[in-house]
């Protein structure tokens, strides 16, 4: 089984396709005003951007992106005026992260594990 997409409510479709454009994803579907579908630059899985009339941000949900050069791509988002909620953090579960939301204030995480993403020194032998 492999994670295909995550879709998310929208009531700022343009601006919320432009804020993960920012972030490093390519527009592969345009289907404005009503969907759009991004990919992520790498690997398969793909964000989809639905509109809705009323969103409320869901808090129990946060997107996750690995970023290999994180610390550079944190600058140069902060240069294209995202903010974010957190700064560069070296966490003790062995990522280095970051947090900020999008225009719906849905949460997302900007992260390294490397190795540690799947193969922590605390992972259950199977």
């Amino acid at each position: 089984m492999n994670l295909n997409q995550v879709t998310i409510s929208s009531n700022k479709i343009s601006e919320t396709v432009e804020f993960y454009q920012k972030l490093g994803l390519k527009l592969i579907v345009d289907s404005r005003p009503r969907y759009a579908r991004l990919s992520c630059p790498d690997g398969v899985t793909t964000l989809s951007v639905h509109t809705a009339e009323e969103v409320s941000p869901n808090f129990n949900i946060v997107l996750y992106f690995e970023c290999k050069d994180l610390d550079a791509k944190v600058a140069e988002l902060k240069n294209l005026g995202i903010e974010f909620e957190t700064e560069l953090t070296d966490q003790p579960w062995l990522w280095r992260e970051t947090y900020l939301l999008d225009p719906n204030s849905n949460k997302i995480c900007l992260f390294y594990a490397g190795e540690n993403r799947q193969n922590p020194p605390w992972r259950v032998e199977l």
